[in-house]
């Protein structure tokens, strides 16, 4: 069994962000790899070892695969997925991938997905349920879409049986479960597992385990596939959050209720009842 994981480098999420010239902008000096990703992480690697301890998959086969999109510094997000006991990490990084909208991020993720495809059949796409910095939710779908593949989003439980992918998940209080051939997409969320602990022989093997680095021409990707040339989206307009009023404090000396009645009246938050009849 062979399984792709695309994972994200993400800012510390109580650093503050901005735009400037239509991108966000992030003041955090380091980050890491996106919590939501290690149960991604983690559901493929217990796919790999329950396949192994059914003996549907070899002692010594299966693969977890971790491609992100980045620059240099996605690399820290890459050791951290070895230290969790991934196999293999791939950075596919390149300046003309700037500014990609979520359309272009998954347009990239499914290239270097079908390259890995090339090298050798991959059975299935796992990916966390969000990205902590954006929260947008939408790109598994459109991976799959990109890929052409059957997508179960949201998974709690994750069963694989016979070369078919069942999931629960819960929806608006609804218990779901759906069921998919192989290959296809998966996103689990934060319910779906605990993510293990790094192990000390992992954390010192992925200081200098190798990380492949490709570019958009490594995998064929046109002009205009991602970053700013192939958004779909653009950020018009951006301004600073307006500072919050000073709260007004009153003490109540037994006619706080006339005060309260009297603020909401003058906020234009209720109308007096002479007003509403």
């Amino acid at each position: 069994m062979r399984i792709v994981v695309t994972a994200k480098y993400v800012p510390d999420i109580s650093t503050e962000r901005g735009f400037a010239d239509g991108r966000v902008v992030r003041t955090a000096a380091e980050g890491t790899l996106n919590e939501l990703d290690e149960n991604a992480i983690e559901a493929a690697l217990q796919l790999v070892e329950a396949g192994r301890a059914s003996g549907a998959v070899g002692a010594d086969e299966g693969e977890v695969v971790v491609v992100t999109m980045a620059g240099p510094d996605g690399d820290m997000a890459l050791r951290k997925a070895f230290q969790l006991g991934v196999d293999r990490g791939v950075r596919v990084t390149g300046d003309e991938l700037a500014g990609s909208d979520y359309f272009g991020t998954a347009a990239v993720l499914a290239a270097a997905v079908r390259r890995l495809g090339q090298e050798a059949p991959v059975d299935l796409v796992v990916t966390g349920m969000a990205a902590l910095d954006g929260l947008g939710s939408v790109v598994p779908t459109l991976l799959g879409a990109e890929l052409g593949l059957p997508t179960l989003n949201l998974a709690k439980k994750v069963e694989l049986a016979d070369g078919v992918l069942t999931v629960t998940r819960e929806v608006d209080d609804t218990t779901e479960v759906l069921s998919a051939p192989l290959p296809a997409v998966l996103s689990v969320t934060d319910g779906a597992n605990s993510p293990r602990l790094p192990g000390f022989k992992l954390i010192m093997a992925a200081r200098t385990k190798q990380i492949e680095v490709w570019s958009p021409a490594d995998l064929g990707l046109a002009a205009d596939a991602a970053g700013t040339a192939g958004a779909r989206t653009e950020v018009l307009v951006a301004a600073p959050r307006p500072p919050r009023a000073e709260p007004e404090i009153v003490t109540d000396k037994g006619e706080g209720g006339i005060a309260l009645a009297d603020y909401l009246i003058r906020n234009d938050l209720v109308r007096p009842a002479e007003e509403t009849r």
